[in-house]
């Protein structure tokens, strides 16, 4: 589709409308640096906020979020189920605790946040289905609008479905040039599942996607950043992407992205960029 602005949106399965890009709060630390890039988010325009119980920073994002007073209905949010959480009635604690945090009676979207923590490792089919047992539940109850998975390879996708009475909607993976996990991205759309792009920029160090020489080239062939065109190559492979920054001027720089379209030459060059492969190990073998 043609992404025209922030507020357009992918269909899930159930047919909920997501935001076509969400704002990433994975490492904005918690407190006063959360509420402002919070803040600054929704001042450019974000209505898709992503977060997670591990980033430890809901409450201070749910500050923010009733300190802005928009309407529920126009904010989609996101929490997700961490490692240290599996069992039926200890995920639905967990789900009560965000719906907590963030000050809001309802998730638009949940998700198992790893397949298999080092924790559960022994039993780890066992424990995500009961934990996926409390997630739909709670969706039968109105407190999650949608559901899904996070690092999910196909086998842990499978896994759940052997006794899922309802599919997971969403997998949210590390995309982005150079990063882009086909077999992954392939188990899940085969499944009708939305890919969510987390760390779209890459990360940092030595090895920085932003400063690649040739995103740096076919960004100034357009007038724009790298971390645009990065944002803007995610939409083009129908990927949800997830930008993040605790910076107010960069937060607002990642949503310019609807103004311009990367050619098929362009598209092709990012597609087949390597060397910035994701600094994470395989999901069976996390060791947290």
């Amino acid at each position: 589709m043609a992404y025209k602005s922030l507020t357009d949106c992918f269909t899930l399965a159930n047919g909920v409308k997501i935001p076509s890009v969400g704002f990433g709060t994975w490492q904005t630390p918690d407190g006063e640096a959360a509420r402002v890039a919070v803040k600054a988010a929704l001042d450019a325009g974000y209505r898709h906020i992503d977060g997670a119980a591990v980033y430890g920073n809901e409450h201070s994002i749910g500050e923010a979020l009733t300190a802005y007073g928009l309407p529920r209905g126009e904010l989609f949010i996101t929490s997700k189920l961490t490692n240290r959480v599996r069992g039926y009635e200890e995920t639905k604690a967990a789900l009560k605790k965000s719906l907590a945090d963030f000050q809001i009676d309802y998730l638009d979207l949940y998700l198992i946040h790893w397949p298999c923590p080092k924790a559960f490792r022994d039993r780890w089919e066992y424990w995500n289905a009961e934990s996926w047992r409390a997630f739909e539940d709670l969706y039968d109850e109105g407190l999650i609008r949608a559901l899904g998975v996070s690092n999910f390879h196909e086998h842990h996708i499978d896994a759940i479905n052997k006794t899922a009475r309802i599919r997971p909607m969403v997998n949210q993976i590390r995309l982005c040039p150079s990063d882009t996990q086909p077999d992954v991205v392939k188990a899940s759309t085969e499944r009708g599942m939305l890919l969510e792009a987390y760390s779209p920029f890459g990360g940092s160090g030595p090895a920085n996607l932003l400063k690649d020489p040739i995103i740096s080239e076919i960004a100034a062939k357009y007038g724009k950043t790298t971390a645009q065109v990065c944002v803007r190559w995610c939409l083009q492979r129908d990927f949800l992407p997830l930008p993040k920054s605790a910076t107010p001027s960069r937060i607002a720089d990642n949503t310019k992205v609807f103004d311009f379209e990367l050619d098929g030459g362009d598209m092709d060059r990012l597609n087949a960029l390597t060397g910035y492969e994701s600094p994470f190990p395989h999901p069976d073998s996390t060791t947290f």
